[in-house]
């Protein structure tokens, strides 16, 4: 039994390397050159003892094939089984992944047992038990086993592909599924960024002492990536901003205030007052930096103007009215629009800061305008013209003056008695010492927090504000009146060559009774250039004026005159030429009918007694204007064509019908219709044969005033009333103001109509709205066909005069040698009576 027992032992050979194909192995050159270099060294090979490997290789020969096999499947469980036991045996915590060094010298590393999923022990169980049974219960064979084989490798095949399948299917969904995965997470991170702004918001504004912390993460969003969140986050903080600024400016302590001892409250004060100045600080610079942003350009300076409208008084006003002046003449329409109604705002309510914000303001705009050589947007000195000053502030000065006299007076008296005192002790000396700079000290701090303002510190910002103003309408002034040679290279790309002159003039207007009076003759020999519109031969730049400038230079002259009456004498009779011959250069559309209807308010209604031979050339030229312009133009001329034959008697002489003119011609004996200047004119030698033309106007408020005008007595004590103004007239008459508002129903009154008053709002008053256009277009072409027929007239009694006059020419001629041939006989006797 024993050697039974021996023989039936089989000693297994060695393991083997895997097998790999030959096709896998790759030797390189480098390999070869080694061996055939180094052949001394493989000598180990031929000295091999293969037959001692044979017969071990010849004890298994005759084993079976079915029981190697099942020795190699018990061979690889136990491997499997060591493998799993040694993986649940220990685990290395990764955070104790250094070992422990002991007294001993011994490494120990802190282990852990590694806990299985009960999963996959149920699926191994299963196996297991699985494997067992059938290993247990059935037998296979080495054909069976084979062929069982091959199902499970076609099985794992057939999984693959459609593993495979399945991926390639499931991809473009997958990428839309993360693409919308994507966009939930960005608008979950947007809401909840959202949702933080508001609670930040709500927290300070609920108490800012305690959180006052939170400004610094409203400023820490206000970096974000995303635009959207940068600009809610900036809109917020403006919000937050407006309502915890305090109506002071907070001054910050001082080392020696700090060094003393203080309670919490004031320590909690102070807290309070850094951290809100520094957050401020903090979200101006941003302010500012995002400002030269386009993306950002319209939020931050929405909310730099709000911040500067709300608080003028805080701290760093002073950088927020530097950033909104420079961008008051940008090419952006809103931002330009933000930045003067800001500036507008401070202005007009300097109740918030004392005025210090709009002397500073003004310097800033006068140094812009400086900077940029008067080549801005007209808006930037255009919001001068809501600047308020004290009607008495060229009194003040005076004032000041007597005042100071006064005190120096006094001082002297007190001087003077001081000495007659008895001394006092050096004790009570110091003391009184102490007290009065103590009270100097405390009446300091009180006018810095006080809210009324002093009246002499008022006065003195008013006058500096005026002669900031008055600086920058006079640079305004020189620049266009210097040569265009000079200007043309420095404004080159400019939008127009003077676009600051309009609202420089309507300035000079408003603030005309505020100029000192040794400006007043430069102001009026710059205006008078600038109205003569290039007439002479050295200043060439009134080329470029249009005639609504002209006009407001014109009109400006006239208020500064008529503002300083007393103290002024300057002839204006260059100013009346101007308007002269600027009525024959004004077209409708394209200049100001307002300017002109001002300008012959102020000039000709509003004016003392003309003379007769200017204020005929007015009559005469209003006269012909009014033929050759719209209605609200003719109507403002008609009224003060009207107005000068009131004050004027004389030129009544104009509505008589002579063949040579009025009844009194004056010293020019004809009428020179394109003379420039009227005092030159002879308009009393015409007559206003226009008005015959303007009663048959298209327009019944024209025809009606045309009509009155006509029927006005010649007598000297006639007396007429015009209670409406050209102005007035125009506006009335206004197409735009028909569109916008159309007249009403006008009711017919029981009382007279006075005598001499100008039906403007007649009962039958023209509606834009309701215009036969056909009656309109009949009216219009017969209107104008009168106008040819009048000059085909005229020219067919010009052909027929110099007919006439060469037929009487010839005429003369015939009897002149009709005469000649009846002498020739009588002188041919004379002759042969002498010669016998």
């Amino acid at each position: 039994m024993g050697k039974k027992g021996q023989k039936q032992k089989i000693i297994l050979p060695p393991e083997l390397p895997p097998e790999t194909s030959d096709n896998e192995i790759e030797v390189s050159d480098e390999d070869l050159q080694f061996v055939d270099e180094n052949r001394d060294y493989a000598g180990f090979v031929s000295r091999l003892d293969t037959q001692s490997i044979t017969k071990h290789v010849t004890r298994v020969a005759d084993v079976k094939e079915d029981a190697l096999e099942a020795l190699y499947e018990k061979r690889l469980k136990k491997k499997q089984l060591q493998k799993e036991q040694e993986d649940n045996k220990l685990e290395v915590d990764p955070v104790d992944a250094l070992p422990v060094k002991t007294l001993d010298g011994q490494l120990l590393y802190r282990t852990a047992t590694k806990t299985s999923r009960p999963s996959e022990e149920g699926e191994t169980g299963d196996d297991d038990k699985e494997a067992t049974a059938d290993q247990s219960v059935v037998k296979l064979t080495k054909a069976e086993r084979r062929a069982k084989l091959k199902k499970s490798k076609k099985e794992a095949k057939k999984q693959g592909t459609e593993l495979a399948k399945t991926e390639v299917e499931q991809t473009p969904q997958a990428a839309v599924l993360d693409e919308v995965k994507k966009d939930i997470t960005a608008e979950e991170a947007f809401e909840d960024k959202k949702r933080k702004i508001a609670e930040l918001g709500i927290a300070v504004l609920s108490d800012p002492e305690s959180n006052i912390k939170s400004l610094k993460d409203f400023l820490q969003i206000c970096k974000d990536n995303d635009h959207a969140i940068v600009k809610l986050g900036l809109l917020s903080l403006l919000a937050v901003f407006k309502d915890i600024i305090p109506g002071y400016r907070i001054r910050l302590p001082t080392e020696k205030e700090l060094q003393m001892k203080v309670s919490k409250d004031v320590q909690k004060m102070r807290y309070y007052e850094s951290t809100l100045l520094s957050s401020y600080k903090a979200y101006l610079q941003r302010l500012a930096a995002l400002e030269k942003q386009s993306s950002f350009q319209h939020v931050a300076i929405r909310c730099i103007c709000t911040l500067l409208d709300a608080a003028p008084h805080f701290n760093f006003w002073e950088s927020l009215l530097g950033v909104v002046v420079r961008n008051i003449s940008s090419s952006d329409d809103v931002v330009r629009r933000l930045c003067c109604s800001t500036i507008k705002s401070i202005f007009t309510n300097e109740g918030k800061h004392g005025g210090e914000a709009t002397l500073e303001a003004v310097r800033l705009i006068a140094d812009h305008v400086k900077a940029h050589n008067c080549q801005l947007h007209p808006d930037t000195i255009e919001v001068f013209l809501h600047l308020s000053f004290a009607e008495d502030l060229g009194r003040s000065k005076k004032t000041d003056e007597k005042n100071k006299v006064k005190n120096k007076r006094n001082k002297k008296r007190k001087n003077v008695e001081e000495p007659s005192k008895l001394p006092e002790n050096d004790r009570k000396r110091s003391k009184r010492e102490l007290m009065s700079k103590m009270r100097g000290e405390v009446e300091a701090d009180y006018k810095s927090v006080a809210f009324t303002p002093d009246v002499i510190e008022q006065r003195r910002m008013q006058s500096e504000t005026l002669s900031a103003v008055f600086e920058t309408y006079f640079r305004v002034l020189k620049h266009t009146v210097q040569p265009v040679a000079a200007s043309s290279e420095a404004n080159a790309g400019a939008s127009g060559s003077h676009p600051l002159l309009a609202p420089c003039l309507r300035g000079l207007g408003k603030f005309s009774h505020l100029i000192d009076l040794d400006f007043m003759g430069d102001l009026i020999n710059h205006l008078r250039m600038l109205a003569a519109g290039g007439s002479n031969s050295e200043n060439t730049s009134g080329k470029s004026l249009t005639v609504s400038e002209r006009l407001q230079c014109c009109i400006v002259a006239f208020k500064v005159m008529k503002s300083n009456l007393d103290a002024l004498n300057v002839d204006l009779q260059d100013f009346f030429v101007q308007l002269y011959n600027i009525i024959l250069e004004y077209m409708p559309g394209r200049d100001q009918g307002e300017v002109l209807a001002e300008a012959l308010k102020i000039m000709l209604c509003e004016d003392r007694q003309h003379d007769m031979q200017k204020a005929a050339a007015f009559v005469k030229r209003l006269a012909t204007f009014s033929l050759c312009f719209g209605s609200a133009e003719s109507m403002a001329a008609l009224v003060t064509l009207k107005h000068l034959l009131q004050k004027n008697v004389k030129c009544r002489n104009l509505l008589e019908n002579d063949a040579g003119g009025g009844s009194v011609s004056g010293s020019i004996a004809k009428f020179q219709p394109y003379a420039s200047d009227p005092n030159l004119s002879g308009a009393l030698a015409s007559v206003l044969w226009e008005l015959n033309l303007l009663s048959k106007h298209y327009h019944g408020n024209i025809s009606t005033v045309a009509s009155s005008i006509s029927s006005m007595n010649i007598a000297h004590n006639q007396v007429f009333l015009s209670n409406v103004s050209p102005i007035q007239a125009f506006k009335d008459m206004s197409l735009e103001q028909q569109s916008l508002s159309p007249p009403n129903d006008l009711k017919q009154s029981n009382g007279k109509r006075k005598r001499g008053s100008v039906p403007f709002r007649a009962e039958h008053s023209l509606d834009t709205s309701s215009v036969d256009k056909d009656s309109l277009r009949k009216k219009l072409s017969s209107h104008f066909m009168l106008l040819r027929d009048i000059k085909e007239n005229q020219r067919l009694r010009s052909e027929l005069d110099h007919a006439t006059s060469s037929l009487q020419l010839y005429e003369e001629y015939k009897q002149q040698m009709g005469k000649d041939k009846r002498d020739k006989p009588e002188k041919r006797a004379r002759l042969n009576g002498l010669s016998k």
